[in-house]
């Protein structure tokens, strides 16, 4: 994981999985030669990437949703940058919204879409709500890690979107739906949070095409 120091370091899902020496922190000078969850990825992880995953790993970006333009995702040396296709967040104060997810969600989900499911449910389980994710984003998970590759999961991305949104999304609306995003760990909570205070899920899944603004992230 890189870690840009923006966000509260005791609700850091990515630092909480140091600590149980799950995870290691990277420098900004240093490179991965695996698979990286990053914005600057121009396909979705997919089972494709399994291979690579196993022999150099996956890696994380932590930082704040709010200062993305902030972190130099240009200059973080990676060989395989990758997106994730859309998912609800779970964690306490993101529950509900769509691709804002924390490292620890972010990290659990290209390890269930490449194949990796025991070590996802490893990662998952060191926070009371981990279960939460897997239960909101079931249909999904189990579709994205059933594509062979990043054009099957876009697909089923899309579909899923059109098919759960309000109103039908158009052509042009498809090409829109972003991937989630960089995930971000300034929102999860991975200290005394009850499982039974999640607040509910949005049901507007029409407007999820959109980005969320700097004083929603917050």
């Amino acid at each position: 994981m890189w870690d840009f120091g923006q966000c509260d370091s005791k609700k850091c899902t990515g630092r909480k999985l140091a600590r149980f020496r799950l995870l290691k922190e990277l420098r900004v000078s240093n490179g991965f030669g695996g698979i990286v969850l990053s914005p600057v990825g121009t396909q979705c992880v997919s089972k494709e990437d399994h291979v690579l995953m196993k022999r150099r790993g996956l890696a994380v970006v932590d930082c704040s949703w709010a200062r993305l333009s902030d972190v130099p995702f240009v200059k973080l040396r990676c060989a395989a940058p990758r997106l994730l296709p859309w998912l609800v967040a779970a964690n306490p104060v993101n529950y509900g919204r769509p691709c804002e997810l924390s490292c620890v969600e972010a990290l659990s989900a290209a390890l269930i879409i490449c194949g990796e499911a025991e070590t996802a449910n490893l990662l998952l389980g060191k926070f009371k709500w981990g279960h939460a994710f897997l239960s909101l984003n079931r249909e999904l998970l189990k579709a994205y890690s059933e594509c062979t590759n990043s054009s099957e999961i876009i697909v089923v991305q899309n579909s899923w979107l059109s098919n759960n949104s309000k109103h039908p999304l158009g052509a042009n609306d498809i090409a829109l739906v972003p991937p989630s995003k960089v995930a971000s760990d300034r929102d999860a909570d991975d200290s005394e949070s009850d499982d039974d205070g999640l607040p509910p899920l949005e049901k507007n899944l029409n407007h999820l095409i959109l980005d969320q603004s700097e004083e929603e992230s917050e």
